[in-house]
């Protein structure tokens, strides 16, 4: 029997691909994210990310570090040589701005998906650097909360992924 210590929140271990469509969350057209964790203590959260179209996602900037594994697919940034493909792990700088590109060049997949790592924000930011959009860890619980609510899985849901 496992007793649970008093102040310690208790471990997750699920299945990260679901079998049910409806836990990927919608973030842009045919972009969707999979929560694994959102520790609203460190601001910090853990996702699968899945894309299923070409071209540029988004430029950002991370103000603490990032880390993913490519599980499917791959994805590149256009300001690095680099490509990411399955089984590539990626440590991504704090501070550095980048672009996310999923294109078919990659490599001839139909879907990309990562695991990432995220401490703290995302930042999107335009060509020139000026802010355009902002991420962390309670806006994406709202996504989550108003996602799983609208396909019938109860707000409530996502708080399964809550630490």
């Amino acid at each position: 029997m496992i007793i649970q210590q008093p102040g310690i929140q208790p471990e997750i271990a699920i299945q990260a691909l679901p079998d049910d469509e409806r836990v990927w969350v919608p973030q842009a057209e045919n972009v969707w994210f999979r929560p694994l964790l959102l520790n609203t203590v460190t601001g910090s959260w853990c996702n699968l990310l899945r894309v299923r179209k070409s071209g540029v996602l988004s430029r950002h900037i991370h103000p603490s570090w990032v880390v993913g594994y490519v599980i499917e697919g791959a994805w590149r940034y256009l300001e690095h040589d680099w490509v990411a493909r399955k089984g590539t792990f990626v440590y991504e700088p704090p501070g550095e701005i980048h672009t996310l590109v999923v294109d078919e060049t990659a490599d001839h997949a139909t879907e990309m998906i990562t695991f990432f790592n995220i401490s703290g924000a995302m930042v999107y930011v335009d060509e020139h650097g000026r802010q355009t959009g902002y991420e962390d860890v309670f806006t994406k619980l709202q996504m989550c909360r108003t996602h799983y609510e609208r396909v019938g899985l109860g707000a409530g849901y996502v708080e399964q992924f809550v630490r």
